[in-house]
């Protein structure tokens, strides 16, 4: 006797293809899943926290006061600052770039990968004396790393000569890297004593350089695993456990005792 209740809905029918119940199965989580990697970008936007529909030629760019004056600190400094990317891209992301000042000098050099600069038949990584802690297009930074003295001093060197290792100095892709947050990560794994921990934000900074499937954490405290900044994990002291998906990241920071969210970042529980 045939069993008429036997399920048929995933399997194919007599001609090959899947019946249309385990397609629709399928859709759905793959709209849920799309839902709960926009739900943190959609709050960024809720919140007020980025401006949409910005022109970049009149959006801020003052400098904000956070960096040390260096005609008042003479020693060197090191300076790791993040802002949110500009416009749309900020509903995801943040821009992130590097400062440095040698013992005595009179300014800043600033090293950041620009992806405009392309445009203009231009590298898109660039070191060059400036205002450090200028407003990212209308977003504030945030100092995300502080060194001075002996220390910084030590440092410096390496950094530049990370900067210069750097493989992807006239490339730029927004997503999913190599990008800005790419170039700060590979830096900070060339000099692990930065001991850096990248913000969550920081879309790009898991596309591993040279086309590597595994690398130390920008902290120097762990590993990672990425397939290309599109899928991966990281385990370290500094930044815990994350899991990347599509370039979104969740995760847990114990020692911040935080959660990490896509868009949002770490959400303390301090």
């Amino acid at each position: 006797m045939i069993n008429s209740n036997k399920r048929t809905d995933d399997k194919p029918n007599a001609g090959g293809k899947v019946a249309m119940p385990a397609v629709r199965k399928y859709l759905l989580r793959v709209f849920v899943l799309l839902f709960v990697l926009m739900l943190g970008p959609m709050l960024v936007v809720s919140c007020g926290n980025i401006r949409l529909g910005q022109d970049w030629r009149t959006a801020d760019r003052s400098p904000t006061g956070v960096a040390p004056q260096p005609s008042l600190t003479r020693e060197a400094v090191i300076q790791v600052y993040a802002a949110r990317a500009f416009n749309w891209r900020g509903m995801f992301a943040v821009h992130t770039w590097i400062a440095t000042k040698r013992e005595n000098a009179n300014g800043y050099t600033v090293h950041q990968v620009v992806g405009w600069r392309q445009f203009r038949g231009l590298p898109a990584l660039v070191s060059a004396q400036d205002i450090p802690d200028r407003s990212w297009f209308g977003s504030q930074p945030e100092v995300i790393a502080d060194i001075r003295g002996e220390t910084a001093e030590a440092l410096i060197p390496r950094i530049q000569a990370a900067v210069a290792s750097y493989p992807y100095s006239e490339r730029y892709t927004t997503w999913p890297g190599p990008n800005s947050n790419t170039f700060v990560a590979h830096v900070a794994r060339e000099v692990p004593d930065l001991r850096l921990e990248l913000p969550t934000t920081a879309i790009g900074k898991d596309y591993l350089s040279n086309g590597s499937l595994a690398a130390r954490a920008p902290s120097g405290t762990g590993y990672q695993l990425s397939l290309f900044g599109l899928m991966g994990i990281t385990a370290a002291a500094r930044e815990g456990l994350e899991l990347n998906l599509l370039g979104l990241a969740f995760g847990v920071d114990p020692e911040d005792l935080a959660i990490k969210l896509p868009g949002v970042g770490n959400v303390g529980f301090r």
